[in-house]
């Protein structure tokens, strides 16, 4: 079989994507890659590794052309409130990345999966159950980023006949790997500090609803579109994928069930608050069950209870 290339495998879901691909492909079909950051050394144990930068095209294309990649899960980039900070770089590293990767895809015949987000929206985009196709006016670079990258997928599959896929994904919640930076990163927080110290500020006020999504059902949702038939996927790119819509009232109340002394209290942080302010509540993710049988298997409570049980074992 032709190989599986995971770039930004260091990451929050490419840590545990690549763990997860090489357990059902084979661990030496599976090249996982980084740019800077050590990866950990079950990462490193568990098959190959390579330090790559997709900025720099002829990296890529090294890493494809000797490992014969077939399919390329591109998750190489900066999240939401690091893009703010460093906006310059944040193009670099989310749009020329991605035209890299797609470049040597197109060159090379490989698929590729890259994951957009609930950033692709804006204030003008409708709040509520939003539409798979509506409005895109984000405010932030990491949107611009994020919506410039959905089109470009278009344009290489319809141009080119490069297979692209990817998801809108919400806020991950992981039990495995520490937040990188966005804006959603309060509901892992949470649960550290819950554990270490029952107690947690909260950088986003009372009331701030987002869509949420537990990691393993971040990894199916990826894993099974790639695997869909093409001949029913309508949108391809971008698909909205959620599982539970929620504020941080409604995730302190939960974790209360099991750690009853738990307090929370709020400190915004005014950035991450406007760009959270700025996406919607929940997103209508119908047009993935429609297309390839999307399902979450988490909810808040069955999430809850699993972070808390794993989370407790790993910090004792």
């Amino acid at each position: 079989m032709k190989k599986v290339l995971v770039t930004g495998a260091v990451g929050q879901i490419g840590s545990e994507l690549t763990m997860v691909l090489r357990e059902k492909y084979g661990n030496d079909n599976v090249i996982a890659t980084g740019h800077r950051s050590k990866p950990s050394e079950k990462l490193l144990n568990s098959g190959p590794f390579q330090f790559i930068n997709c900025s720099d095209i002829k990296t890529v294309e090294e890493v494809v052309k000797k490992n014969d990649i077939g399919t390329i899960y591109h998750l190489a980039a900066l999240l939401s409130a690091v893009a703010e900070e460093r906006p310059q770089l944040a193009w670099d590293v989310n749009m020329n990345g991605l035209y890299n990767v797609l470049e040597v895809a197109r060159e090379h015949n490989c698929a590729v999966c890259t994951p957009s987000s609930i950033g692709a929206f804006g204030p003008s985009t409708p709040v509520d159950n939003t539409p798979q196709d509506t409005i895109q006016r984000p405010n932030t670079m990491y949107g611009v980023t994020k919506v410039a990258g959905e089109l470009l997928c278009d344009y290489y599959y319809k141009r080119f006949g490069v297979d692209t896929r990817g998801l809108r994904y919400p806020g991950i919640i992981s039990y495995e790997t520490l937040p990188g930076g966005g804006t959603t990163d309060y509901a892992v927080e949470i649960f550290y500090e819950a554990i270490k110290n029952k107690k947690y500020t909260c950088f986003l006020k009372q009331g701030t609803y987002l869509d949420m999504m537990y990691m393993p059902d971040a990894i199916s949702s990826a894993i099974n579109l790639m695997e869909a038939d093409p001949a029913k996927l309508i949108h391809r790119n971008a698909f909205n994928v959620t599982a539970m819509s929620i504020d941080p009232e409604d995730m302190a109340n939960e974790i209360r069930k099991t750690i009853p002394d738990f307090t929370m209290d709020y400190k915004v942080d005014p950035v991450r608050q406007a760009i959270a302010d700025s996406w919607p509540n929940n997103m209508d993710d119908s047009a993935a069950t429609e297309e390839w049988g999307w399902k979450p298997e988490y909810n808040l409570e069955a999430m809850t209870k699993d972070m808390i049980e794993k989370l407790t074992i790993k910090l004792k």
